[in-house]
Formats: C-alpha cells, structure tokens, sequence
C-alpha cells in the first residue's frame, strides 16, 4: 500500500507534503498550460518508494494525496508510478504558483490541463 497524488494537486503545487516524507518519494512532473506563465506542476509521489506513513495527507491543502486502495486509486497509482520513473526527485520545499488559489477547488482538472510533457520554463 502507499499513497498517490491526484487531480487537486494539479495546478495547486503545494510542497508542504513533500517537506514532511521521511523517504523523499515525492516527483515534480510538469504540466501545461498552469500556473504563473503556464508553468504549473503537479507533485507525483513513487508508490513504490511510499513507506504509507501517511505524514504527508494532512499536510495537502488541496487534499490531492490518499491511499492508492480507495478506490477508483487504479488509474492514479499507475499514472505516479509511471511519471515518477521519468521525472526529477525533489527533496526542498518550493513557492507554490503564484495563481495556485484559484485552482485549488476547480472540478475536472485532470481532462482540463494536464499533460505529460514538460511545460516551458
């Protein structure tokens, strides 16, 4: 078991989770068209290095990160799998977009802006 990040998290970006995982399992995996100068991210947790000590939940403003067995978890937990295999590691805190607010409670934002090509920067 482990947990895996989900379509709160995107455009949202708040790395107050990943600061807190004793293991550094946390990926940062770009996404277009978010964010300060359409360069939001979304945070990608590797199931395979999550110890579930589940620290990192309460610590998700937009309440993007839960336990890859709720279900409907299936397609979730294979898309952090995968994403954290191709992405950077990231173990320091970062700003969270400038605009991140106004995404935070937005329905249908993984058909709406997410992508798994790496935005501009």
């Amino acid at each position: 078991m482990a947990h895996v990040t989900t379509s709160p998290c995107i455009g949202t970006r708040d790395t107050a989770c990943m600061k807190v995982c004793p293991v550094n399992c946390f990926y940062d995996v770009p996404v277009s068209d978010i964010g300060a100068a359409g360069d939001g991210n979304i945070l990608i947790i590797n199931p395979d290095e999550c110890i579930d000590c589940g620290v990192c939940e309460p610590e998700c403003p937009p309440k993007a990160i839960v336990p890859d067995t709720e279900k409907g978890m299936e397609q979730w937990l294979e898309l952090n799998r995968s994403l954290s295999a191709a992405w950077p590691n990231i173990t320091r805190k970062g700003e969270a977009p400038a605009d991140a607010e106004q995404f935070k409670d937005e329905p249908d934002k993984y058909s709406k802006y997410f992508s798994d090509k790496p935005a501009a920067r």
